[in-house]
């Protein structure tokens, strides 16, 4: 018998004893647990996803601005983008128009106002705000609407609008004019503004939701959501599939430790069976 036919043999015997009630009812059993396994796999795999996931409709709910931000301290990441409510009125004298903004990919002006924020609303001494309060293709447009606000009285109404971090100034071009504007940096802005001396300033300004009669929308999507991976999970779940494969391994592992077990006994019967008719 050739190397080759005798491992056919092995594998068909093999097979066979597979076959067996006893072996067939444990794979039914192996197959099940490795079911189990895999769907442990699967349930930490979506863990994995849910806990790095951040909710997205936090941010538009909208808040009191108190809540969301406090006065001469940055804001937290969990406010940036959160829309929030405040009752202010706006200083005719400190408007400011800051150049090349864009406005879904368009460059062109921003209108930006000092707001303060009455006492009740920021929990103690009024409080200095910029706002972001709508934005025009051209600067005659937005100078016009400018002039337009600046004439009008400072009396309290309600601000709905997003919150996002004070950008960092940058160096003017020495080339141009030094007065231009193009960053909206709370700090430069407050150096501008007038009766400030001493007043605290939310470190963070409000893109307003309606803009005034002349000006367009700013456009201030919701944040970014990062979703984040659970490594940790992903572990557990690479662990519970080599546990099923383990399962289906186990049970093979005892089929042939059973047929090897047969074939050795079988092999002393026949030993003994040659040993007794010699000696007879």
């Amino acid at each position: 018998m050739t190397i080759t036919e005798n491992t056919s043999s092995v594998e068909t015997t093999l097979f066979r004893m597979m076959l067996r009630p006893r072996w067939i009812g444990a794979l039914l059993l192996a197959l099940a647990l490795a079911a189990g396994f895999a769907w442990l796999g699967q349930w930490q795999l979506a863990r994995a996803i849910d806990s790095g996931t951040v909710s997205e409709t936090q941010t538009e709910s909208t808040v009191p601005l108190a809540s969301a931000a406090k006065p001469s301290g940055p804001i937290l990441d969990a406010s940036i983008g959160q829309l929030v409510t405040v009752t202010a009125s706006f200083t005719p004298s400190d408007y400011q128009l800051l150049e090349g903004r864009l406005n879904k990919g368009v460059a062109g002006y921003w209108v930006v106002a000092h707001a303060t924020v009455a006492g009740t609303d920021a929990g103690g001494p009024p409080v200095a705000l910029a706002v972001a309060r709508g934005w025009a293709a051209d600067k005659a447009t937005a100078t016009r609407v400018l002039a337009q606000l600046a004439n009008e009285p400072a009396t309290e109404q309600t601000i709905v609008g997003r919150l996002l971090p004070t950008e960092a100034p940058t160096v003017p071009d020495p080339k141009g004019d030094p007065k231009v504007m193009k960053d909206m940096s709370v700090a430069a802005l407050y150096n501008l503004w007038t009766g400030v001396d001493h007043t605290a300033v939310y470190e963070a300004y409000v893109v307003q939701k309606v803009p005034p009669a002349g000006l367009v929308a700013i456009d201030s999507p919701p944040p970014i959501q990062q979703q984040t991976v659970n490594w940790l999970n992903i572990f557990y779940a690479a662990e519970w599939a080599i546990f099923a494969g383990f399962a289906v391994f186990f049970w093979y592992r005892l089929v042939k430790d059973a047929k090897e077990k047969e074939d050795e006994l079988r092999e002393l019967e026949r030993e003994s069976a040659a040993l007794l008719g010699k000696v007879e």
